[in-house]
This record gives structure tokens, C-alpha cells and sequence, in this order.
């Protein structure tokens, strides 16, 4: 992988923490290819080879109907999140495929409350070219703890 490939691939992981942060739902399912793979799913589960998910989509048109139920349906009392996410790690390129992973944080801010730590993990990802620059044909999110404060209503 050459640096012009892996400063977009960089981009892409700092453009995921921006739109998800700033709530546009609508241009978060747009980093998405059509028939795309979203999980969140606990570190026993995934270790365990366990197909439960907290979260699973099969596909953009999944994730579509999750951004309008955040939108217009979901009531929860409102927050703010903050991701931090590592460089992404290589792991192979082929075929026009990337795999890799990346340690993520997010942090949760609830109005007038200080904020806490809301959820960490690594995510495990398939990159793929697209016409419209590099998009994710795959995103598991391996959360560390088996517990989960109250829900998960945003994408972590």
C-alpha cells in the first residue's frame, strides 16, 4: 500500500469520527458501500466465534432505516459523542480490498453532565475503491466490556 492510499485510508477513518460526531446520519450511510456489513458485538462474542451483535445491518438500506429511526422515532435523552480513533493498521490488501483495524474511545457527553467514557474497542474493517473514494464494504465494531451503559442508540 502505497502513502496516497493509506493518507486516504487515514482520511476515511478521520471522516467516520467527524460525521458521526456532528450526528448526519445521512452522511454516515453514505461511507458505506450498498451491501455492507455493520456490526458492534461484545470481544467474548467475537472471540467466542458467537454470531450475537448488539447492532448488526446487513446492508445501506439497513442502515438508512437506523438514521431515520435516530431521527424520527428513537427517544432517548439526548447526548453528545466524541471519537478518538487510532491510525488504521494494515492488515492485508488484495483484490482491491483493504482489512484492517483501528483502537477507537468514544466519549459521551450528556447535557449538563460531565463526560464519561461511553465505549472502546477496535474496529475491524474492509475497505473497498469505489467511484466515490474509498468506502467501507465492512465495519465490526469489538467493544472491550460487557456491559453497556443504558443503550446504544448512535453508531459507535
Amino acid at each position: 500500500m502505497d502513502f496516497d492510499d493509506h493518507f486516504e485510508l487515514t482520511q476515511l477513518h478521520a471522516k467516520y469520527a467527524s460525521i458521526v460526531d456532528a450526528a448526519d446520519w445521512d452522511a454516515w450511510c453514505e461511507l458505506f458501500t450498498d451491501d455492507c456489513i455493520y456490526r458492534l458485538v461484545p470481544r467474548e462474542n467475537h472471540e467466542r466465534g458467537f454470531a450475537l451483535a448488539t447492532l448488526a445491518f446487513d446492508s445501506k438500506g439497513m442502515l438508512k432505516d437506523r438514521a431515520y429511526a435516530i431521527r424520527e422515532t428513537l427517544f432517548h435523552d439526548p447526548y453528545y459523542q466524541r471519537h478518538v480513533i487510532g491510525v488504521p493498521r494494515v492488515l492485508k490488501v488484495q483484490a482491491g480490498r483493504i482489512q484492517c483495524e483501528s483502537n477507537y474511545a468514544v466519549f459521551r457527553t450528556k447535557l449538563s453532565e460531565l463526560s464519561t467514557v461511553f465505549n472502546v474497542g477496535r474496529y475491524l474493517d474492509e475497505v473497498v475503491r469505489t467511484p466515490q473514494g474509498l468506502r467501507f464494504a465492512a465495519r465490526v465494531a469489538v467493544y472491550d466490556s460487557e456491559l453497556i451503559p443504558n443503550s446504544i442508540i448512535y453508531p459507535i
